[in-house]
């Protein structure tokens, strides 16, 4: 079985920049794999008015200001900028952050901050997709050091190429999605990191259409990083990580009701996440993208790295 990745993913939204440093700074010292922040210009959560930092001005904060930890956006806006122009933002935070950088990417879903920004939308879900198809091989090609000209798609780019390159020698790419029509192909094609959300049943279903278009294309489905993202709250009891979540909810503007039905909420101690994590393993998915709303839960933070991931760890052992 493969390595177990933990990340943590920083809700941007309702907090001040001092709260949201110091909890990407203590994810760095405890040890997690990846930092993540999203890439919204209004909040997604509550209020969309609420306070919320710009994805790569963050990240780049972020670089210059932790140690180990690798870098992203869960996930980048595809509609939001120039495929050329993220390559170039990624590179100079890989350089900021001495190789640490993520590529991550997806088509965009939220209407409400491309018609308050004046930011194209497409005519649909499917017209993003065809956007982000044409715009993965091209940053792929110019992180990798290649020239780029085309004509007749969503982008004209006319010889461009990157100076300097990134600092590592291969800067990965993550894509963000399920669906089996278009998601699904490119990151078969393109991506060196799948993020998606479900049940592990779901996402067993979804990782056998992965593997069928990785055949397609001639490539290893073994070479892909299956990640899950999930929004996790530990007590030492059921009931405390009960309360406690209600009170990351109100510092959110949320109730329970706001996220009823919602699935990626995983709530209880630290033997219930264990099993639970250890559920997707067992379905192939061994990063997880730990989203932590403000004010950033120390308690949850310390508990996954120093509870729930030797319990992980040893069930492999066995």
């Amino acid at each position: 079985m493969k390595p177990l990745e933990l990340g943590v993913a920083l809700w941007s939204q309702s907090a001040g920049w001092p709260v949201y440093l110091e909890a990407a700074r203590r994810a760095d010292r405890l040890g997690f794999d990846h930092i993540w922040t999203w890439d919204h210009l209004l909040a997604i959560f509550g209020d969309p008015h609420q306070p919320i930092f710009e994805g790569y001005a963050a990240l780049a904060a972020l670089a210059a200001s932790t140690e180990r930890a690798r870098l992203g956006l869960f996930v980048g806006a595809n509609t939001f900028r120039n495929p050329g122009l993220v390559a170039k933002a990624v590179t100079t935070i890989d350089h900021i952050s001495d190789g640490r950088a993520i590529l991550g990417i997806g088509g965009a879903w939220f209407e409400p901050e491309h018609r308050a920004y004046g930011i194209d939308f497409g005519s649909g879900f499917g017209e993003r997709l065809d956007w982000l198809a044409e715009a993965v091989p091209a940053m792929r090609a110019l992180l990798d050091g290649e020239e780029v000209t085309s004509t007749g798609g969503r982008y004209a780019f006319d010889r461009l190429r990157m100076a300097p390159g990134p600092a590592q020698p291969h800067l990965p790419i993550m894509v963000g999605g399920s669906g089996e029509k278009k998601t699904i192909p490119i990151v078969a094609r393109w991506a060196d990191i799948w993020n998606a959300f479900g049940s592990p049943e779901a996402l067993s279903r979804k990782d056998a259409v992965l593997r069928a278009r990785c055949r397609d294309v001639g490539r290893d489905p073994e070479s892909i990083v299956r990640s899950v993202g999930c929004k996790v709250t530990i007590r030492g009891t059921e009931a405390e990580a009960q309360r406690a979540l209600d009170r990351v909810l109100a510092h959110n503007g949320l109730t329970r009701s706001d996220i009823a039905g919602d699935e990626t909420f995983w709530t209880g101690t630290p033997e219930r996440i264990a099993e639970r994590m250890v559920a997707y393993r067992e379905a192939g998915f061994h990063a997880f993208l730990v989203e932590s709303p403000a004010p950033y839960d120390a308690e949850t933070m310390e508990s996954l790295m120093l509870d729930v991931k030797p319990m992980i760890e040893s069930e492999v052992d066995q």
